[in-house]
């Protein structure tokens, strides 16, 4: 790794942001302890809610753990479509017995006010999802000795980000788990990312930041082969949301591994963006009808998300996984990243051993 990530942990190991209460205190402590960096997913909550997270976390750990922020969307979504969207969602609306969500919400997700505590009581890192941020921001950040990483899905994003004052790029392959991180959203590219190693290569051959690699990754020799690839540390979504310190619902645990869930696919259904989630009755209903219209059917279909997990429902459930969720583990977090770390070594041991033969 570059000799500023392993400053911030002892492995190249990196517990992905997932938002929606997942990445929870207990989760990025856990990790930061056995050596990886944890990150915070501070998207969907309140500037308050996130700060309340960062002081909970420091008090469970004194190692150096990172938060995520959504950068503010712009307003491109045509209102009617998602009005369209909210009649087709009606059934759903009955049959849970809950009302659909406003979908006027404002879609900055409070982001210059979280900024604004992140320079305030700086954190050790700040990563960026769904945009690059502004020269100024990252200077601020960089002011206060704050490392800055940004989310990417093409080499173009990349160097984009690196222009702009990024310390590293996260490189994210179509195999991740949750939302694509694309900077534009365009439904005319849905289902066209690159693969991880293919991205990670050409990332490494177009920035000369540190890169992350991030997408399905669920053992230590996958680690090692996106580190072979050219990649500086690895980020795992998925193989952290089975664990015990995870906020998921246990619905979401168990339906990694359940043979009723088979296969991913990208979505806009439950949010109005491509994101990636195993297969289940609502995707499969509504996936081909749902708008270009992220935050705003995440908004509308809120309710019904919760209600389908109350309800012990996973079929209505926004269930986000990589296409590696058949090979979770549920394990403490801890014991998991000192697991992956061991892996990697004996990957590595192995293509030594090879090499000499």
């Amino acid at each position: 790794m570059s000799s500023a990530l392993t400053d911030l942990c002892r492995y190249p190991i990196v517990q992905a942001p997932m938002a929606g209460g997942v990445s929870c205190p207990q989760l990025v402590a856990a990790v930061a302890e056995a050596g990886g960096l944890g990150f915070l997913a501070a998207g969907y909550k309140t500037a308050d809610g996130m700060y309340n997270e960062i002081k909970q976390l420091r008090r469970l750990t004194g190692q150096p753990f990172g938060v995520n922020l959504f950068m503010p969307q712009p307003s491109l979504a045509d209102p009617s479509a998602v009005e369209v969207y909210g009649q087709q969602l009606a059934g759903e609306a009955a049959w849970y017995e809950t009302p659909l969500g406003d979908p006027d919400p404002c879609g900055d997700d409070g982001y210059e006010a979280k900024l604004a505590i992140l320079v305030e009581d700086p954190v050790p890192v700040v990563s960026f999802t769904f945009g690059c941020p502004t020269r100024d921001t990252f200077d601020a950040l960089a002011g206060v000795g704050t490392y800055t990483v940004v989310t990417v899905t093409t080499p173009e994003e990349a160097q984009a980000a690196q222009w702009a004052g990024a310390d590293a790029v996260c490189v994210q392959g179509i195999e991740a788990g949750g939302h694509q991180s694309t900077y534009r959203d365009d439904p005319q590219n849905d289902g066209t990312g690159m693969g991880l190693l293919s991205l990670v290569a050409e990332v490494r051959e177009t920035v000369q930041v540190p890169v992350i690699a991030a997408g399905g990754i669920m053992r230590g020799s996958q680690i090692a082969a996106v580190i072979a690839a050219g990649a500086d540390a690895a980020q795992l979504g998925t193989a952290f949301l089975a664990c015990l310190e995870s906020g998921a619902h246990l619905l979401h645990k168990q339906a990694l591994t359940n043979p009723l869930f088979a296969r991913t696919a990208l979505t806009r259904a439950f949010s109005g963006r491509p994101a990636r989630g195993l297969i289940n009755r609502f995707m499969r209903e509504h996936g081909p009808y749902a708008p270009a219209a992220y935050p705003q059917v995440h908004h509308v279909t809120s309710g019904l998300r919760k209600a389908a997990a109350k309800a012990g429902d996973a079929q209505g459930m926004a269930l986000w996984a990589g296409q590696g969720h058949r090979m979770a583990r549920e394990l403490p977090a801890g014991r998991l990243t000192e697991l992956l770390a061991a892996e990697l070594d004996a990957a590595r041991a192995a293509v030594s051993t090879r090499s000499t033969q």
